[in-house]
């Protein structure tokens, strides 16, 4: 019985029904069919319905969903061009390398994977000979992130072709010998294969989206012409389950990235098992993707399923392929014909007739082999749909066997991802099935032997030939002859020489103003790349608006809100600065394509992207890494920095450790800088060494580090000191002395120095006058850029030392001869300036903001912490008690006096 009272459903639309009478006539007609036909009936109709709707551009949500079957009917299939019999052999001999060289490891125990690539085997070999674009043809070729599991199939393809040989092969994850193969996809360690890092999952989704958009990004700038780049991301079904690898889908779709196509291996296991037991990873992934705006291409059966999709006239077939979970699934692929019979076909009438139809052989080889991912046909009309389509970006899910060929030991296994050999007999096994000419006596002392038709053979010819009509050998990393770039102008830096006067400046806005001067520069300005995570106010950076524009590739639509106003919100399509919304990650991301450039497009980009300092090495240190390993160039910036400086905030703003984390990256040089002069040299010194005339053996593959602060302080100038340049780049120069700061202590007064950092010198400069005025005691006070840096240069000493080579650190040159103890200071906790204690020579002691950070002022949050300037005078009283030269009584007087 209906409620009168209740709403109608037409009553929840707020579009008005121009014609009620034909609206009744189409729910008539779904009642007719529902009852006439069932509701599968009515719901393909549907679909079917809907799917019309949306090819002819009617607004309407999308089909989040379709069944579970192909996207690309068989009839709708392109000729495979090429010889799919040659391929078939390619495949073959890269099946058999890859798993012997996992194989002929184990006995070293490095470990590897197997069946990654057994399941993969045709996404990749079908790109490689007719998609992937190589780098030297014209333009900078396809961008390719390698699925990190699959690495081996890649080698033993190399290996095929000529550029790795047995040795290597032999040498997979044993590097120190110099002759090696990294485990996974890392360009650090083999530069001139592998161009992105991705095995820390879910980073190379996400850096692929930024990469493609980058791509555009310098096409709009007009730097260079990225038309006939594609981008290809090769996933995991159970990487997907990492939230980077899903971050930036909206993003993707939002900028219409039709450069870019992501290929999921469907595999359904992850390391331990199923990635989805219960349910079915490819529809959740289709909705996924198609409700952030992605086009989706399902390629899941192979060609044995066409006899089984035309007896289903019912639709039941369909409908129990929709309804069986994955780990079910995953299931049949173990079990013989009576039990899927039973299991899979026993529950509807419909099927069991089908059933009857089938051989238990044609059974078998539909559960057991035959899926999409595994026919060059189908992945072949996959990728050629992908690559035509316009408009948005497309995934496409290719579901797989894991262990695919490896045999019944393999194949589907839960354990699969950590088995790491087979046995002779089943590479005897697999030999067979691949019809591979590898004879039993080739297997000597039973070491399985590695498989190559010949170097002028025609599954190699046939490899070669199909690579240089597509631009040469991929995967492949480049660094194109770039000239270095031009210094920009003097006038930019020196201008920060004579300090700021009677202004109170912080150094995040000296840094600001420099780039702002940096990109006027006309040789280099447009190189730059500010990147932001929706703080460029916080940061002072809303002047670059106007002058530099967002970058935004459908421009400015809209008339913005602060129009009048000098400072206005400016996008544009050939926009400088990348404001990405608050996605640290995301940024981070941009900032690895851009500090790359050199290498994947020939043209050398300066990226900076500055942030609260808490929420980078934090939040994205892993990235930090993967940007190390891609041998990325440029300027982190984290600004705000500090324990103390950001007033009010508290624990989670609050840094005191993103230096230390930042000192455990080969590649990241950090400098804590205090004042703007220091800025500018170090950012000079840093185009000079990354994108300039590098000094013989200076690594260019760095990138740099700048902790800056959002308090405002008097900037000094520049002092004329004796190789300052030196010690601010290397990390240490002495600020002043007592009497150069216009102390004039007492005859034979004790004397310390005092070595700060960042904002911490300020409190050691006042910590100078009260231990002057008020204890005579002379400090000279001493400006640490970077800790870490002093550090490198320390352990590289150590190491020469070993080597038989004298070589005194740079901070204890610098030290050499400064009389009294040392005690330093900073705004982080004290391991960062402790990182240098051993190789003082002066007695050693240090404060520092250990702990968590708290909400207050700043004065009162260095008092918590004992870094003030009072805190600063009584550990100066303590180190110089301890060797007599002050009397024991000062100590206490002197914390009484301050209160401490």
């Amino acid at each position: 019985m209906t409620d009168p009272n209740a709403i109608q459903p037409s009553e929840l639309d707020q579009l008005p029904d121009r014609d009620p009478e034909e609206t009744a006539e189409w729910q008539a007609s779904l009642d007719a069919v529902t009852k006439a036909a069932g509701p599968h009936r009515a719901a393909y109709l549907m679909r079917r319905t809907l799917e019309r709707a949306e090819g002819a551009g009617i607004a309407l949500p999308k089909l989040l969903e379709t069944d579970y079957v192909n996207s690309i009917p068989t009839s709708a299939e392109p000729a495979v061009p090429g010889d799919e019999a040659m391929e078939q052999r390619i495949t073959a001999w890269n099946r058999w390398n890859a798993a012997a060289m996992v194989t002929r490891g184990s006995k070293y125990g490095v470990g590897g994977h197997i069946a990654t690539f057994a399941s993969a085997a045709w996404l990749y070999e079908t790109g490689f000979n007719h998609f992937f674009k190589g780098k030297e043809a014209d333009g900078s070729g396809d961008q390719l992130y390698i699925q990190g599991h699959a690495s081996p199939g890649i080698y033993a393809r190399a290996f095929l072709d000529g550029r790795l040989n047995e040795e290597q092969l032999d040498n997979f994850r044993r590097e120190a010998g110099g002759n090696g193969l990294p485990s996974y996809p890392h360009p650090r360690r083999l530069p001139w294969l592998w161009e992105f890092p991705t095995v820390s999952m879910g980073l190379g989704p996400l850096s692929a989206i930024y990469q493609a958009r980058f791509n555009r990004y310098l096409a709009n700038r007009g730097i260079k012409d990225t038309a006939g780049s594609h981008v290809w991301a090769f996933l995991g079904d159970g990487e997907m389950d990492e939230p980077e690898s899903t971050a930036a889908l909206a993003l993707a779709a939002r900028e219409e990235l039709d450069n870019l196509t992501f290929v999921i291996n469907c595999n359904l296991q992850r390391l331990d098992g199923p990635v989805r037991a219960n349910f079915k990873i490819v529809q959740e992934l289709e909705a996924q993707f198609r409700g952030a705006g992605w086009n989706v291409i399902k390629t899941l059966w192979g060609t044995a399923w066409d006899e089984l999709f035309r007896l289903d006239t019912t639709g039941a077939l369909v409908r129990r392929l929709r309804q069986v979970p994955d780990a079910q699934i995953q299931t049949y692929q173990t079990r013989d014909a009576a039990y899927i019979r039973q299991d899979f076909f026993g529950g509807d009438p419909a099927l069991v007739e089908m059933a009857k139809l089938l051989s238990d052989d044609k059974i078998l080889e539909c559960f057991h082999l035959s899926r999409g991912g595994h026919e060059a046909r189908k992945v072949f009309a996959a990728y050629k749909a992908a690559v035509e389509h316009k408009g948005a970006p497309t995934v496409i899910l290719a579901q797989t066997v894991k262990g695919h060929t490896l045999g019944e030991g393999f194949a589907s296994k839960n354990a699969n991802h950590q088995m790491k050999k087979l046995s002779v007999d089943e590479f005897k096994n697999m030999r067979d099935l691949l019809e591979l000419p590898i004879k039993d006596s080739d297997f000597v002392d039973g070491v399985v032997p590695y498989g190559h038709p010949g170097a002028d053979s025609p599954e190699v010819r046939y490899l070669q030939e199909r690579r240089a009509a597509l631009g040469g050998p991929a995967p492949a990393r480049r660094v194109h002859p770039v000239a270095p770039l031009p210094a920009p102008a003097e006038k930019a830096f020196a201008s920060f020489d004579k300090g700021s006067g009677s202004q109170n400046v912080a150094t995040t806005m000296a840094f600001v103003r420099l780039v702002k001067d940096l990109v006027r520069d006309k040789e280099t300005g447009k190189r730059w790349v500010p990147i932001v995570p929706d703080e460029a106010r916080t940061f002072g950076m809303e002047s670059l608006f106007p002058s530099l524009g967002i970058y935004s590739p459908k421009g400015q639509t809209y008339e913005p809100v602060d129009r009048d106003q000098l400072m206005y919100y400016k996008e544009a399509q050939n926009g400088q600065i990348l404001n990405e919304g608050i996605t640290e990650a995301g940024s981070m991301a941009d900032f690895i394509a851009a500090s790359t450039s050199y290498s994947t497009h020939g043209e050398a980009m300066i990226p900076f992207y500055i942030f609260y300092s808490m929420f980078g090495w934090q939040r994205t240190a892993d990235q930090m890494w993967q940007l190390g390993d891609q041998l990325g160039r440029g300027f982190l910036v984290g600004a705000t920095a500090g324990r103390t400086t950001l007033t009010g905030e508290g624990l989670q703003h609050a840094d005191g450790h993103s230096p230390v984390i930042a000192a455990t990256n080969p590649a990241a040089l950090s400098y804590d800088p205090a004042f703007a002069y220091e800025v500018a040299a170090i950012v000079k010194d840093g185009l000079r060494r990354m994108y300039g005339e590098a000094a013989p053996g200076e690594d260019q593959n760095v990138f740099y580090y700048l902790t800056v602060y959002n308090e405002p302080m008097p900037q000094p100038a520049k002092p004329s000191v004796d190789g300052i340049d030196e010690g601010i780049v290397k990390g240490l120069y002495r600020f002043n002395t007592a009497e150069s700061a216009g102390i004039t202590p007492p005859a034979n007064a004790p004397r310390i120095q005092l070595l700060g950092s960042g904002t911490a010198i300020h409190w050691a400069l006042k910590a100078q006058q009260l231990l002057a005025e008020e204890w005579g005691v002379a400090a000279d006070v001493w400006s640490a850029t970077s800790w870490s840096e002093l550090r490198r240069d320390a352990l590289e000493a150590d190491e020469a030392l070993l080597r038989g080579e004298e070589r005194v650190p740079f901070v204890r040159q610098a030290l050499q001869g400064a009389d009294g103890p040392v005690l330093a200071v900073s705004d982080y906790m004290r391991q960062v300036p402790d990182q240098i204690a051993q190789w003082v020579e002066q007695d050693w002691s240090s404060l520092g903001a250990d702990g968590f950070g708290l909400s207050d002022t700043r004065e009162a949050a260095r008092r918590h912490f004992g870094v003030d300037a009072e805190s600063i005078v009584v550990a100066a009283l303590a180190q110089l008690a301890k060797r007599g030269e002050v009397k024991a009584t000062a100590v206490k007087e002197a914390r009484e006096k301050y209160g401490l």
